[in-house]
């Protein structure tokens, strides 16, 4: 007697009988292959973990070092005993004994390593790395395609052990912010590789990592993957009457969410697409919205599946393919040797000026297929959960510009700025940036260099170390366009200043003067007291751009203590060295 079909798709449901037999097929496709895990899983008693693995992660702002904590976790199921180091304590590691490692590593910048990345880089330069030429190993990438350098540092790493020597068991694999999956699939292949023979069966069952789970879910299970709806409860506007700035401050409440975070973490927002842009790119597939179309959220009709789950801002590689077809100049952009000019190409063009350039036409479901999944956006906390219980700030520049005759807007800011109200659930949750923390002794100094929406995270440092009562000084640099219309939190800073826990305050108005001057410009100035600063222990922090502000920064730090510490380019950076590896030099740059 056959079995009656599975069905988990009514015939009432907006699908015509191929969709309904293809998404039946692939929801009994995912129960099975839970089953499979579930029956593989360690409480079935089928798997003791016995292959040691190490798993070094190179993280500027957490992602990697909590997705490398979920896959060594994962790991046990599969036969590894796995453990997880920072690159920054390679030295501590006897590469002696290992056999086995995988090296997880954003990128940030101008293809540039983590902070605690490039102490490992640049062992890997001398003659000792040659001790690890007898291992195995498999490199992750995470990074973000709108930037030139797309994964630049894992694909540095995973080339120089190979040319050491090491056994690459598992071919690198670059993500995207969207890297569950590819994240996934890599770990699997991992495991398929590393495994004994007798585990192999084990190992191929991988699959059942939550590499998006948050390390800060809540006991109610509120993730990345989960966010709480929470409630918007402030929207400021910073600046004064004049500015070519829009700064706002957003207060958001965390009640019920059972979300916890520290002064130094940073608040994901899960945003929504701007309805006239949603409408302007259903006009130009020439659909109403209501079709349906299949989402890796689900089933749903095309015009919410555009407004809450697929990115419509920069083009994915898979779109520009597609386009490049029918368009000889875009086709000539995609070739290897015109990257930089492809980058230009793209700066404010999105989704929308594809489908209006007339080449190439595309439905509901065939569009989706190839779009980029919508990612959260991070921005760094501005507030201290004891300073301020229940709720979150955020210091956030909404992004407003027009191109190719169009009005642009930064998705996420914007869904904030304009696009939330008392009712509109904000999706939301904790990024714990393990790399970011003010010192355990509040006795020493802490230096914090944050211009523009970098003095978000100083403004939770300040109001942290209040709270707890510390002694230790506080010297903050703050730089923006204009005193008048640009000095966030001024009213906040005077009043600590004057009460003496901010105790120094140094400031750069760029466009006050003829002569442009930046928070670096401020460093240099005050070199003999920062030097003494650093001398008395002092914790250096930097928040805010990673490729210009950051440099220059760090540039400055090296002529302070050279110019002030007497010392030579040479010392100055094994000082600098120091400074990261002993957890003094901290940032948070992007």
């Amino acid at each position: 007697m056959t079995k009656p079909e599975v069905t988990f798709i009514p015939e009432t449901a907006p699908f015509d009988r191929d969709q309904r037999l293809w998404l039946n097929g692939y929801m009994a496709g995912l129960l099975a292959a839970k089953k499979v895990v579930a029956a593989a899983s360690p409480d079935a008693g089928t798997t003791v973990p016995t292959v040691p693995l190490t798993i070094l992660f190179g993280s500027q702002t957490g992602s990697a070092q909590n997705l490398a904590k979920r896959i060594a976790k994962d790991a046990a199921s599969h036969g590894f005993k796995a453990r997880v180091i920072d690159a920054a304590d390679h030295g501590k590691v006897d590469w002696s004994k290992e056999s086995n490692v995988l090296v997880v590593t954003s990128t940030y910048g101008e293809g540039d390593m983590p902070d605690n990345a490039q102490p490992f880089w640049d062992w890997l330069q001398t003659d000792a790395a040659t001790a690890l030429a007898r291992l195995n190993f498999s490199v992750l990438g995470l990074g973000d395609t709108s930037y030139e350098h797309f994964c630049a540092a894992g694909k540095k790493i995973d080339a120089r052990l190979g040319q050491l020597g090491a056994k690459r068991v598992h071919p690198f694999v670059d993500c995207d912010l969207d890297y569950e999956a590819k994240a996934t699939a890599w770990a699997a292949g991992v495991f398929k590789a590393l495994a004994p023979d007798s585990q192999a069966g084990t190992a191929a069952v991988a699959g059942d990592i939550d590499p998006a789970a948050s390390p800060a879910s809540s006991p109610g299970g509120f993730s990345k993957t989960n966010p709480f709806p929470a409630r918007l409860l402030v929207n400021r506007v910073l600046n004064a009457s004049g500015s070519e700035k829009e700064t706002r401050h957003f207060e958001i409440s965390l009640e019920g969410s059972g979300l916890r975070y520290e002064a130094g973490d940073a608040l994901g927002v899960m945003p929504a697409n701007c309805p006239r842009l949603v409408a302007d790119v259903l006009d130009a597939l020439g659909s109403d919205g209501e079709d349906a179309v299949v989402t890796p959220k689900g089933p749903m009709p095309l015009r919410q599946a555009l407004t809450t789950v697929f990115d419509l801002g920069k083009p994915s590689n898979e779109l520009l393919k597609f386009f490049s077809a029918h368009d000889a100049v875009l086709r000539g952009l995609l070739a290897d040797d015109r990257r930089d000019d492809l980058r230009k190409w793209l700066w404010g063009r999105g989704v929308i000026d594809l489908l209006l350039g007339g080449a190439g036409k595309l439905s509901g479901p065939e569009i989706v297929a190839l779009l980029k999944p919508m990612s959260p956006r991070l921005y760094s906390i501005s507030s201290s959960p004891a300073a301020h219980a229940g709720r979150v700030h955020l210091t956030v520049n909404i992004v407003r510009y027009q191109s190719q005759g169009r009005d642009r807007k930064g998705v996420a800011s914007t869904f904030l700025a304009d696009r939330v109200c008392p009712e509109t659930p904000v999706p939301v949750f904790v990024q714990t940036s393990h790399g970011f923390r003010l010192p355990a002794n509040g006795d020493l100094p802490v230096i914090m260099v944050g211009p523009g929406t970098g003095i978000a995270p100083f403004r939770a440092f300040l109001h942290e170390r209040r709270a707890a009562g510390v002694r230790g000084r506080n010297w903050l640099f703050f730089g923006e366009q204009r005193v008048a219309t640009d000095f966030y939190y001024a009213d906040e800073l005077e009043k600590m200043l004057a009460d003496g826990h901010l105790t120094r305050l140094s400031t750069a108005f760029s466009r006050d003067q003829k002569e442009k001057i930046y928070v670096q410009h401020r460093l240099l100035e005050n070199a003999v007291d920062l030097w003494a600063w650093l001398e008395a222990g002092a914790h250096f922090y930097v928040c805010g751009d990673a490729s210009r502000m950051a440099k220059d920064v760090d540039d400055a730090l090296h002529r302070v203590i050279e110019t002030a510490g007497g010392r030579s380019g040479d010392d100055a950076k094994a000082y600098v060295a120091k400074m990261k590896s002993e957890k003094r030099y901290q940032r948070d740059v992007y």
